[in-house]
């Protein structure tokens, strides 16, 4: 009984060193996306009925007095927010019957009977500020810790590698990748881990010239910062303390924002050009993963630091961004399609037309679940 106590109890055991972990990350994530929905609908003179962290029966929850009812639900894995009259958020403002049935202050405050540009700005604001929290997580860190960067300098190219097939020797500090100037490895790296497949033009300088070579980077299994072993593009060269000559780059809390704004959009860039290529089959499918990944990776930045913990919460919230942003409905995307065409036609999708297509995008998601799920228990 104790090994068993101190299995699961323990920092190292699953609740504590894993579960606990997950459930930080994920809450935090999902409070800040449907806090967005709830502070912009609120401001747009839109009423609240609820407001749940998880899904399912309710484990506590208070009234406020504006009759919002805060909750916590018995199944951590999302999050809503429910309006005066949310019939649905594809639903256009059409008389019903349940719209009649609302009294004259909850037709003020309906969802459903808000100008078409109050419900595209509501529901935009969630992934809006899930990338505003992966801001605000960024300035602060590279506030308080800094920047280490390393110049892009190799120190040795591997043999049989894309690298020394095309001719790149050790001492060669790359100027630009792609066309993209770079300023440290790192930029190096970042441009090369999405391109596997693509032959890439690289300027690098050697021996006081600028030499153009060209080579096309391959899938390899590294270990990332948390030890998990993924698939990255690369094509063989590695630095060091000697070449790279390490420095701490420092930034005034304004240069703080700035370097996250940059990293952010950097990250939801990579983000977005990882999806179109895994689309299209030129990604490795293991790199996706669902609840069980996110809670190993959880466990393990919550052993090597809180500040490692808050990183993968900004990672994690720039990928929910991103995620329902698709225009796949019922993700927020989804939603906002139908709002341009409402804006254009000047009167709501037809209501036959929305229920299929949001037939076929629940199919769509589910089916993307169904398959992060068996990615995480069986596929890789």
């Amino acid at each position: 009984m104790s090994n068993f106590l101190f299995a699961v109890f323990s920092t190292d055991g699953l609740l504590i060193g894993t579960v606990v972990p997950f459930l930080f990350v994920l809450t935090v994530v999902v409070f800040v996306h449907e806090m967005g929905h709830y502070l912009v609908g609120r401001w747009c003179g839109i009423g609240v009925t609820a407001f749940s962290i998880g899904f399912g029966p309710e484990l506590a929850g208070f009234n406020d007095r504006h009759g919002t009812r805060w909750k916590l639900s018995a199944i951590p894995l999302g999050g809503y927010v429910k309006f005066v009259g949310d019939m649905g958020v594809a639903s256009g403002p059409v008389e019903d019957e349940e719209t009649e049935k609302l009294s004259e202050r909850d037709r003020r405050r309906a969802f459903h009977l808000q100008p078409v540009w109050k419900r595209a700005l509501t529901v935009f604001a969630g992934p809006f500020f899930n990338f505003l929290l992966t801001v605000a997580v960024f300035a602060v860190l590279f506030s308080i810790y800094g920047k280490t960067v390393l110049l892009p300098t190799i120190a040795e190219v591997r043999p049989g590698t894309p690298a020394a097939e095309a001719g790149f020797l050790p001492g060669d500090r790359f100027v630009s990748v792609d066309g993209q100037a770079v300023e440290s490895f790192a930029d190096v790296q970042r441009i090369v881990q999405g391109r596997a497949g693509d032959e890439l033009v690289f300027v690098v300088m050697r021996d006081g010239a600028e030499v153009t070579l060209k080579a096309t980077p391959v899938l390899v299994e590294q270990e990332d910062a948390l030890g998990n072993k993924v698939k990255v593009a690369a094509i063989g060269v590695v630095t060091n303390r000697e070449a790279g000559e390490p420095r701490t780059i420092t930034y005034t809390p304004a240069g703080a924002l700035v370097a996250a704004i940059d990293e952010t959009g950097d990250v939801v860039a990579r983000t977005g050009q990882f999806l179109k290529r895994f689309v299209v089959g030129r990604e490795d499918r293991c790199q996706l993963g669902g609840p069980v990944k996110i809670a190993g990776m959880a466990g393990k930045a919550a052993k090597m630091g809180f500040e490692w913990l808050v990183q993968l919460v900004a990672l994690l919230s720039v990928g929910i961004g991103i995620l329902n942003l698709l225009p796949i409905p019922p993700l927020d995307g989804g939603h906002l399609v139908f709002y341009g065409a409402e804006a254009v036609l000047r009167r709501p999708v037809p209501a036959r037309v929305t229920d299929a297509i949001y037939r076929a995008g629940m199919v769509l998601v589910l089916t993307f679940m169904v398959f992060v799920f068996w990615n995480d228990l069986f596929g890789c």
